[in-house]
């Protein structure tokens, strides 16, 4: 999957461009906010301005606060946001927090989402066959948690690409157009 800044508009390219362009490997836990002047930028400019036509402005600014790990930030939006994609980013803040049981609840909250079969692709596309033939967002939690212990190692490799691919995925469902 490529994922293109340029696609949300100039402003969010121009935030993104501060760590990586969207393409940054978020940690699998216990991360800090990697640019302050992002997290500025997100506050000064706020959902309407960054994601004036998108499908949901309020997930899709929570997802850009978790791609630079302002997990208070994100968290705080995220859970403010009674829709799946509110309660998906919850799961996601959780789940980096690390706090599994919490991102479970969160994940079941949410529901099966549309971006499951496009994650799977991806994930196989990364990993192989080893997530089945639907995705479980429960299994990549505990794929998480075993990763996590391992760090530097391809199996940490591998989550750190599928979660980045995961959130290529759902901001895209939220920051584009309905």
């Amino acid at each position: 999957m490529q994922f293109e800044a340029r696609k949300y508009g100039e402003a969010i390219a121009n935030i993104l461009a501060l760590d990586a362009d969207g393409n940054r490997l978020m940690p699998l836990a216990n991360g800090t906010c990697s640019s302050t002047a992002a997290r500025e930028l997100i506050a000064a400019a706020g959902a309407q301005r960054l994601f004036p036509a998108s499908r949901s402005p309020q997930a899709a600014l929570a997802g850009l606060y978790l791609y630079f790990s302002c997990r208070e930030d994100a968290h705080d939006i995220a859970q403010s946001v009674n829709t799946a994609e509110g309660s998906y980013w919850h799961a996601l803040v959780h789940r980096q927090e690390p706090d599994p049981g919490n991102s479970s609840y969160w994940f079941r909250r949410a529901g099966r989402h549309e971006i499951f079969p496009a994650l799977l692709a991806e994930a196989s596309s990364i990993a192989g066959p080893r997530f089945g033939k639907t995705w479980d967002p429960f299994a990549f939690i505990d794929f998480c948690e075993k990763a996590r212990q391992e760090p530097g190692s391809a199996l940490e490799q591998t989550a750190l690409k599928i979660q980045r691919a995961e959130w290529h995925l759902l901001f895209d469902y939220c920051a584009s157009p309905t």
